[in-house]
């Protein structure tokens, strides 16, 4: 029995831990039950859920998001560069990155000049980011590949 201060009560039985616990206006919690003698706490059990609920409610968690960029084949290298800047800052931060190649009227017939373009990509990250998913063409007019931090 442990009190509502952390003070150790001892061993007591049931009806007497009941009667203290009223007494004091107080819940009486068990708190490990497979122990041997189980184990009991006296508590405002309210306000304990409460206090974990805020306490769980404060906590920021980081949250991993699928962030997108677009290319296409005949993309400049300027533009290729910006882009690759913008993915290594999504990476960094700890975001998935996929990079989607879209293809427009015959560039569809080419598929293979989309295709080293993002292994150029996926190259020029390697120091920052593995493939999770290598390029896979998605319908007629669309190629992806999915990169992730190191």
């Amino acid at each position: 029995m442990i009190s509502d201060d952390g003070e150790q009560l001892g061993i007591m039985a049931v009806n007497d831990a009941l009667v203290l616990a009223e007494e004091r206006g107080l819940d009486l919690v068990e708190m490990a039950a497979t122990a041997t003698p189980p184990t009991c706490k006296l508590m405002d059990f309210g306000k304990y859920k409460f206090d974990q609920k805020k306490k769980g409610r404060g906590q920021k968690r980081t949250v991993q998001r699928r962030k997108e960029i677009k290319l296409r084949p005949k993309c400049e290298e300027h533009d290729f560069s910006v882009k690759l800047n913008r993915a290594r800052g999504f990476l960094e931060k700890g975001h998935k990155v996929q990079v989607t190649m879209m293809f427009r009227g015959r560039e569809t017939v080419h598929l293979e000049l989309g295709t080293q373009l993002l292994k150029r990509f996926a190259g020029d990250l390697e120091e920052v980011s593995k493939v999770e998913q290598s390029p896979s063409r998605e319908g007629r007019n669309r190629m992806i590949m999915i990169l992730v931090r190191k």
